[in-house]
């Protein structure tokens, strides 16, 4: 799997939990009325474990954008280091692209 696939697939994944929280949180807003033991305790362990999910996506969003920003950096540094190595790579991919489309 290639390295944009799998960031994609961890966008969708983040984007689906996401989705998830919103429903659980709708089901336990709905919910809020009913009484009993059962329901209470049901509600006290979902909330807890929404809450500590929704910390967790926090983090896990923070990582992301701490490493594209890493990412980023890098890639500007290598680029003002050798700029015409990386506008030769530029072309080396645009050529290559213009290859693969021009025989579609």
């Amino acid at each position: 799997m290639t390295q944009s696939a799998t960031g994609a697939s961890r966008e969708k994944l983040l984007s689906d939990v996401k989705a998830v929280i919103r429903d659980a949180e709708d089901l336990l807003k709905a919910t809020a009325g009913q009484t009993g033991e059962q329901v209470m305790e049901f509600r006290k362990k979902a909330e807890s474990r929404l809450s500590d999910l929704r910390e967790r996506l926090g983090d896990i969003d923070e990582n992301i954008i701490e490493r594209t920003r890493v990412a980023a950096q890098k890639t500007d540094a290598l680029v003002r280091e050798n700029p015409w190595g990386a506008a030769g790579l530029g072309l080396g991919i645009g050529i290559l692209l213009g290859l693969i489309i021009g025989r579609r």
